[in-house]
């Protein structure tokens, strides 16, 4: 009978074989879920319609293609996949990874070479009204409650973040305990956004957001004439 020395000695051994073959590289199939979801599924894994995905994709796909396709490269509707899931999904690249079938690295890649290209984009569809379209969107808001002169609606929401840690990890903890981002964004009547604020800590008032944005300098500035916001979290002297 072996001896516990002698054992050990043999598992050494092929541990050493393991690693000067090298470990077998795992090949992962892509998920197709473009193609193999029906359209109701689809949309509550990505939160966006087929078509609205390929609208997109339109807009950033050569940007995502790789000039070869070795090493199993993913595709680009793959890729977009991929970050409309984290999106939609509370941020687990675990679950995402193997959801779409790819190493969680992989996964982590994708997501910030996508979302860095969607933010990309931001210029060309959030913006504020010229002054020929302000009548029209005035129009729009008086037909929802009969309120005139309406050009926005302004509010804040609260984006979840890990915490950042360091020394003013606090201050972005929001005033329900957990850590974010306060976000003012302004819609017009058909919630298409026209101003987005995304770089105060979760434990800043609105009232603060508004009060140093540039949509309200360009109010004071007389931009826009005859026009206001609605909003529910700003004081007298903001509005």
């Amino acid at each position: 009978m072996m001896d516990v020395e002698e054992i050990f000695l043999e598992d050494d051994l092929d541990i050493l074989d393991i690693i000067e073959m090298g470990f077998p590289r795992r090949v992962y199939t892509r998920k197709q879920h473009f193609n193999d979801m029906d359209d109701l599924t689809f949309f509550k894994r990505f939160r966006l319609l087929k078509n609205t995905v390929l609208h997109v994709l339109e807009l950033i796909e050569e940007q995502l293609e790789y000039p070869h396709d070795l090493n199993n490269s993913v595709s680009p509707i793959n890729q977009l996949l991929t970050t409309l899931r984290f999106y939609a999904s509370s941020g687990h690249v675990s679950q995402v990874a193997d959801f779409m079938g790819m190493h969680e690295s992989t996964a982590c890649r994708v997501i910030a070479r996508v979302s860095r290209i969607l933010a990309g984009l931001y210029k060309n569809f959030v913006k504020l009204p010229q002054p020929e379209e302000i009548v029209h969107i005035q129009t729009e808001f008086y037909q929802i409650a009969k309120f005139p002169r309406v050009i926005g609606a302004v509010d804040g929401t609260h984006m979840k973040i890990q915490s950042p840690g360091g020394d003013d990890a606090e201050v972005f903890r929001n005033r329900k305990g957990w850590f974010s981002i306060n976000t003012q964004i302004i819609c017009d009547a058909n919630l298409n956004l026209l101003d987005v604020v995304a770089r105060w800590p979760g434990s800043t008032h609105d009232n603060t957001i508004f009060n140093n944005c540039v949509v309200r300098r360009k109010f004071e500035q007389g931009n826009f004439p005859n026009c206001i916001l609605l909003a529910d979290m700003l004081r007298n002297d903001t509005c």
